[in-house]
Parts: structure tokens; sequence; C-alpha cells
């Protein structure tokens, strides 16, 4: 009769490592290859990664032919038919047209992780900057010019016309604001400090992106007419705050929206200019 196992071994049996039950997943080992990879998985865009591998020098250079080529036609439309109806409509369109095509070649390549996430925060900074920066703005031109005046637009026989809905109000209020933002604040931005945040340092790469981005932004809105301080003032603070909540927070939505509500805000005015004048 075989002898019975002592309480030691019994003991030892029972702290022994137990077999997995079937169907279960094994824990990684400490150190092993998979246990690296996911404490070393990126979880935004900021941190680089696959995600914006493809988003560096050579989608900023799409980005700087899209705007040149989208300025060139716009002037080409206006210097060809400078008297026809259409063609301020048209020239905005091809500007459009040239922003829209960097945009779709990086969204085509890759979704840089976390940047198209929309958080209710990002509701509350665009009403609240929005409104903030046209603020500012009414503020700086009441110091640089004496006084601020409400805008207006044509109107017909006393009111505005049936096209104004689709010519200037949706374009200036919702696809222009989105569009900028898309390009200024996402292909230049990130490519921008994508580039240069492993050699120079994120805070470095950050002040870059901002600067590049608010100045291009600033340089494209005084192509075709003549900025004074106050508008280049204005237009910068909107370059640097959208920059700053896109670096902040890793999102995009936020600065869209602020753009949003800056220039719907001058919509509203322009209605109470027109109305009232």
């Amino acid at each position: 009769m075989p002898d019975q196992p002592t309480d030691a071994v019994l003991v030892a049996r029972s702290s022994g490592p137990s077999a997995p039950e079937p169907g279960s997943v094994p824990e990684p080992v400490e150190g092993s290859h998979s246990s690296r990879r996911r404490r070393h998985r990126r979880t935004d865009w900021r941190l680089g990664g696959r995600t914006v591998r493809p988003w560096r020098e050579m989608l900023l250079a799409w980005a700087l032919f899209g705007l040149g080529a989208g300025v060139i036609a716009g002037f080409a439309i206006i210097t060809v038919w400078p008297a026809k109806p259409w063609a301020p409509l048209a020239s905005t369109l091809a500007l459009w047209a040239g922003m829209l095509v960097p945009i779709v070649v990086g969204f085509s390549r890759s979704r840089p992780i976390g940047l198209l996430r929309l958080r209710p925060l990002d509701l509350l900074y665009g009403l609240v900057i929005g409104a903030g920066l046209r603020l500012f703005q009414g503020w700086v031109e009441g110091i640089v010019a004496g006084g601020a005046a409400f805008p207006s637009y044509v109107t017909i026989d006393g009111a505005l016309p049936s096209s104004w809905w689709w010519s200037e109000a949706l374009p200036a209020a919702v696809i222009a604001p989105t569009i900028e933002e898309f390009f200024f604040r996402v292909v230049v931005l990130v490519s921008v400090y994508t580039a240069l945040r492993r050699p120079f340092g994120k805070l470095t790469a950050g002040l870059a992106a901002a600067l590049v981005s608010t100045a291009l932004f600033v340089v494209t809105h005084s192509i075709g007419s003549v900025l004074g301080v106050d508008a280049v003032v204005a237009l910068g603070a909107v370059g640097i705050t959208c920059s700053l909540l896109v670096l902040l927070t890793g999102r995009i939505w936020g600065a869209v929206l602020v753009h949003i509500v800056y220039n719907s805000v001058y919509v509203l005015l322009g209605v109470v200019g027109t109305i009232a004048g």
C-alpha cells in the first residue's frame, strides 16, 4: 500500500503554481515582448508613434503646395473674370480646394490617435473662448481705430438677399473655420510638431508649431487685402489660442468650435448692423 503524503508535502503542493484554467489567457511575463508593447502603446499623437509617422516634412510640403496652388488659382479667377458676381466665391472655393488636398492626403495615410476625439469640454471651450476672442477683437479695433462699428451686408430693397445664407453666412460661420482649422491646426501644426519633437523636445516643437501655424494663418488672410494692425492682432490671437488648445488637449474640435463661434458672432453682428443701419 503506497505511503500517504505527509502534511509538509500537502502544503508544498497547495502553495505551488496552479495550472491555468481551460480557456484562460495567461498573464504576460514581466519583461516579455507583449508586456513591453503594452507598456509603450501610444494613446496620444503628441507622444509620437506610427499614427503620426507619415505626418512630417512631406505632408508639410503638401500643405505649402496646396496653399500656393489655391492662392494662384484664386487670383487667376479674380483676374480673368473681375466683373462676374460669382468670381469672389469661386476664388474662395479654389483656395479651399487647395487647402483640402493636404488634409485628404494626411488622413488617407493615417489618423493621429486622439486628435479627432470630441469631449463635452470642447463645447465649453468653443463658446467661452470664441466669444472672448471676438470681444478682444472689438476692444483692439476700438483702440486702434478710435471706435468699433458694427459690420453690415449688402441689401436688396432693404433686406438681405435669399442667397446670403449660402454665399455669406454658411461659408463664414461654418465652412471656412472648419477647413482652416483642419489645415492650419491639424496638417501644419501636427506636421511641424512631429518633425521637431524628437530632435528638439516637446516645448520647442510646440512653440515652433504654434508660431508657424499662426503665421501662415495670418498671411493667408492678408492675401488680396490689406490688414490693419487690429486685424493682424486679432487674427494672431485666434491662431495662437487655437494652436495652444490643440497642443494642450491633443484634440482639434475645441479649436474648430472656437473659430466657429468667433466667426458666427461676426455674422450676427453683421445682421444687427444691417438691420440697424
